[in-house]
């Protein structure tokens, strides 16, 4: 069984520009890189749908992530902050509280 060959993005760009610039015919690039034609087509129909994203700014979609992803961290932060004191209050004063024979009677069996 022959097994699909499969094209980066840089190639697959590489092969639009190709086409772009219009010194060969598609059905010659296509035979050259061993593609079909309406593959050749498609991918130029992508390309000059999507080509204004390059010049999209995306510094403010990154600066959002990186704040959402600082904030995550701040309140994981807290959260390990808040319960690291709780296990310590419960360390301490679970043996003042209760004797050792309470204390067995608590934990459950089935756990």
């Amino acid at each position: 069984m022959k097994r699909r060959k499969r094209y980066t993005p840089k190639q697959k760009a590489a092969i639009v520009l190709e086409v772009l610039r219009e010194e060969r015919s598609i059905t010659q690039i296509a035979s050259e890189y061993g593609i079909h034609p309406n593959l050749i087509y498609k991918w130029k129909k992508e390309g000059l749908e999507n080509f204004h994203e390059v010049y999209e700014d995306h510094k403010q979609e990154k600066r959002v992530i990186q704040e959402r992803h600082q904030k995550e961290k701040e309140n994981l932060y807290a959260q390990i902050g808040r319960l690291t004191t709780q296990v310590n209050w419960l360390k301490k004063n679970l043996a003042l509280i209760t004797s050792k024979s309470e204390r067995k009677q608590m934990i459950e069996k089935k756990n």
